[in-house]
């Protein structure tokens, strides 16, 4: 019988399917390449792409692509064939070298700001090694980065890909300096655990706003709502099981280890959490992942939505990213052994986070950020729009007497055998800390989770942030260390570092409540930036200390960030235009008119009855006749407010006056639809209620 896991893998062109299938050399070129030992030429290129295709055609594939990641957010792909005509007329299958390392699909409609011209057509796909080729619905997708015709980059892989190499290079550096002179190379490793709601399609498909953007615009909260916490973790209702069941055939087809699922805190959101694996693999996998989730949803009736804040009134859907560093050996930077107070490596590389972190606190909102994350962050379900770190009291002891030169505790303050909840166990595993889940960057054993991140968003941009900082602190570290020649005062040195970081840099470590009104105050205190909205942090990238940080790195040029602020910026306004577009449309179409059938309807019922009319149905026409007026008013303003806002040519003035002037406007309109739907018949109003979308599951 064939076990569930048989075909783990069984898409992918992995690792092992390469060393099988290429002539010895070959592998071993394509592996130093990898590593960046090493460069590809043509012969090898030809022999790789050769196997690949014979792997391709066993498995199906029809067609290949160049799989890649524009700045639009999502994945991008143009199929072309195997098949081409020969030379006697008679069709050959044909896949070179040249194919595999190159595509040129048309950059002109792909958002570039500036970078290029829309006359300048030309973009073009390379080969990304380090991610593996794979296989979806009889394609053989190919990860590539995609860059214009000068080289400026237009995806969100290649300045990853950059930043991947800048952490390595800044962490072997330090490595080596601490003692270790055998680590050749360092890689982010990246976990990325992905929240969505799942709702029937036949409600999906009734509601407008959330087919064009993926929340509902109005909706008044449900007799029930998430106040039992029954739902979560609870057990998973039986439609659900079986699309879970799906994807994760699917997932591990493509060798993405899903490894856990739950339902989680609103009624209808779900979890999936895999395998951690190199950042880069993990960004391409999630991608995937979020794409299999929508496809398989609809396969089985359901419709899944990956928007940050999909229904008001519970929790939105986020993505924690879960980082840390690893060596060629196996080795994690942040783990902080048995003795964390003596072990300098791992405190040198914390105390580099810190200074990272409070370096660039609005760099990293930014990162974590987009329009739909606005309506989710700073509530009291999500971390707050300010950075801070929270490190568990074990290692903020440590930490502490680092910076009062004291001798630290090696050993956790609870006395052993302390902790024993279950009796007849003689071994308890316990971690040295508790969680924070209102902290935006908490750090949970041996890495840091990054909480902040929305759940439609691609992680490639936070993660190649979260790379460029840190290497930027490895760096600075280094220099003071190069040159030292002792290893024991290599190692004093080090924790003099670290207690300077922690003297210049505390002020982002927090402990405490990251929800309460209290830390809004203690966060301005300490000098920490709150930046309450998306567009307002994008100002950032033109900040000289942000561009003088990517580029010494080379991971992003002056011009390259300053194209990236603008696509944000404009991306900003259209989405929230697409928004205020369909609330009026949805007011005018589907409100209104259901507004005045009800009227109506009361109306000729009240008359009908004469004196005998009773005060409910008098009561009920004055309310709903109020409110028609209301919500007319309201719409004329923000049809006007809108229209007036379009004009601002300044995308980044535009957007602040979206946010300032436009938002408020949408929550005035969707307060009187709300009011109204509290009294609104099912006969006269057809929009399905927030009761039939995150309860028809259960």
């Amino acid at each position: 019988m064939k076990t569930p896991y048989e075909d783990f893998g069984s898409m992918v062109f992995s690792e092992s399917e390469m060393e099988e299938r290429l002539p010895r050399p070959v592998y071993q070129s394509w592996k130093r390449t990898v590593i960046n030992e090493g460069t590809l030429d043509r012969v090898t290129a030809d022999a790789i792409a050769h196997a690949m295709k014979l792997w391709a055609i066993e498995k199906g594939a029809t067609h290949f692509t160049h799989w890649f990641q524009p700045l639009t957010g999502s994945t991008a792909e143009k199929h072309d064939t195997f098949l081409e005509p020969g030379s006697n007329g008679q069709p050959i299958v044909r896949f070179s070298g040249k194919m595999l390392i190159k595509g040129e699909p048309d950059a002109s409609s792909f958002p570039s700001g500036g970078l290029r011209a829309t006359f300048e057509a030309r973009g073009y796909t390379y080969w990304d090694l380090t991610s593996p080729a794979f296989i979806r619905d009889n394609v053989l997708c190919i990860p590539t980065i995609f860059v214009s015709y000068n080289g400026e980059a237009l995806d969100r892989k290649d300045p990853l890909l950059k930043s991947i190499k800048a952490i390595s290079d800044a962490s072997v550096r330090l490595v080596n300096l601490l003692g270790d002179k055998d680590v050749r190379t360092c890689h982010p490793s990246v976990g990325l655990e992905q929240e969505y709601f799942l709702i029937d399609r036949k409600y999906f498909e009734q509601r407008i706003d959330l087919r064009l953007t993926g929340r509902t615009l109005f909706g008044s909260p449900a007799p029930k709502r998430q106040e039992l916490d029954d739902h979560y973790f609870g057990s998973i209702p039986t439609r659900v099981a079986a699309f879970m069941k799906e994807v994760n055939q699917e997932l591990w087809k493509l060798g993405i280890y899903a490894k856990t699922e739950h339902n989680e805190v609103a009624p209808g959101q779900f979890e999936l959490a895999p395998v951690f694996c190199d950042a880069n693999i993990a960004v391409d996998q999630n991608q995937l992942t979020m794409d299999i989730l929508r496809k398989t949803a609809e396969k089985h009736g359901l419709a899944c939505l990956l928007h940050e804040k999909p229904f008001d009134g519970i929790n939105g859907s986020g993505k924690h990213n879960n980082y840390s560093i690893l060596t060629d050996d196996g080795q994690n930077l942040f783990s902080p052994g048995d003795k964390p107070a003596e072990n300098i490596r791992f405190l040198t590389f914390i105390c580099a986070f810190i200074k990272a972190v409070d370096t660039y606190p609005t760099l990293l909102r930014m990162s974590a950020s987009c329009t739909g994350n606005d309506h989710r962050l700073g509530g009291n379900e999500a971390p707050p729009a300010i950075i801070s770190i929270y490190l568990g009291s074990y290692i903020d002891s440590i930490l502490y007497s680092i910076y009062k030169d004291k001798n630290a505790r090696s050993e956790n303050t609870r006395t052993k055998g302390e902790f024993n909840p279950v009796t007849n166990l003689s071994y308890v595993p316990h971690d040295n800390s508790d969680r924070n889940r209102t902290s935006p960057i908490a750090f949970t054993g041996n890495k840091f989770e990054f909480r902040m991140l929305g759940a439609s968003m691609s992680a490639a941009f936070p993660n190649t942030v979260l790379n460029s900082i840190i290497a930027e602190s490895l760096n600075e570290i280094s220099d003071q260390l190069e040159g030292i020649k002792y290893i024991q005062d290599v190692r004093d040195k080090a924790l003099e570092i670290c207690r300077g970081i922690i003297h210049d840099h505390k002020r982002i470590l927090f402990s405490g409540d990251g929800y309460s009104d209290e830390w809004i105050k203690e966060a301005k205190r300490r000098g920490l930036p709150c930046v309450n909205s998306f567009i307002e942090s994008t100002k950032i990238l033109d900040d000289p200390k942000v561009i003088e940080l990517f580029t010494k790195l080379d991971v992003y040029s002056k011009v390259e960030l300053s194209a990236n602020r603008r696509i944000l910026e404009e991306l900003y306004i259209k989405k929230v235009g697409i928004e205020v577009r369909t609330m009026l449309e949805m007011t005018r179409k589907e409100v209104l008119p259901a507004m005045l059938a009800q009227l109506k309807f009361c109306s000729e019922t009240a008359a009908s009855a004469g004196k005998f009319c009773p005060a409910y149905l008098t009561d009920l026409i004055k309310s709903i006749s109020s409110l028609t007026d209301a919500v007319n008013l309201a719409y004329k303003d923000l049809e006007e407010t809108y229209e007036a806002v379009d004009t601002e040519t300044n995308p980044y003035l535009a957007g602040l006056e979206m946010y300032s002037k436009v938002n408020p406007k949408m929550e005035a309109l969707r307060a009187l639809i709300d009011r109204y739907e509290t009294v609104a018949a099912r006969e006269f109003y057809h929009l399905p209620l927030y009761e039939d979308m995150l309860f028809s599951l259960q």
